[in-house]
Formats: structure tokens, sequence, C-alpha cells
């Protein structure tokens, strides 16, 4: 298979994965993490560790293309605490983490 076509594929998997977790970023993060999931986290650190994880394509940076050539593809991979299909930030598992803490009474 030639780069073209496997940059193709994946790019239309993460399409497919974005439409599906787009139905879900309207449920309360509480109906999609348990209170006996949630538990099981001895912390925030160990929360966001076993969060799904989450792929996205980035603009190369200039030293990328040129080691690298014109064509090449640059991702980032981070958690996705709230389960909406998109990369989190720090801040933002951690408020995800606080709100399940209170709701379940940690």
């Amino acid at each position: 298979m030639s780069v073209f076509s496997i940059s193709l594929c994946s790019a239309l998997m993460l399409m497919s994965v974005s439409l599906v977790a787009s139905e879900l970023a309207t449920q309360d993060i509480s109906e999609i993490i348990s209170k006996e999931e949630f538990l099981s986290y001895q912390n925030v650190a160990d929360f966001i560790e076993h969060s799904p994880k989450v792929t996205e394509f980035v603009a190369p940076e200039a030293d990328d293309i040129e080691q690298y050539g014109s064509d090449v593809m640059k991702t980032l991979t981070g958690s996705d605490c709230d389960r909406d299909g998109k990369m989190d930030s720090n801040p933002q598992c951690n408020a995800v983490f606080y709100k399940l803490w209170m709701k379940y009474q940690r």
C-alpha cells in the first residue's frame, strides 16, 4: 500500500470515530463512567492513564519537513478523559476527575 492510501484510510477511520464520539458528547460523564469504575482509580494520574487515547493530526514543523520531506504527517496522542472523542488537556482531565469525585463522594 502506498503512503497516500494508508494516510487516507487513517483519516477516514479517525473521522468515523469523531462522528460516533459526537453522539456521546450529550451524555453526562457519570453515565459513561460508573461509580465502581471510578473508585478503581487510585488518583487523578491513574484516571488519566487509563482513559481512552485519542490521536490527532497536527501541522508538521519546519524541522520535520526538512528532515522527512514535504509529505510528512505529524500526530499527537493524548487522553480523552471526558469520552467525547477529543484530546483533553491536563486541566480538563482534572476537572472531569473532580466532577466524578464530587458526584460519587469519594
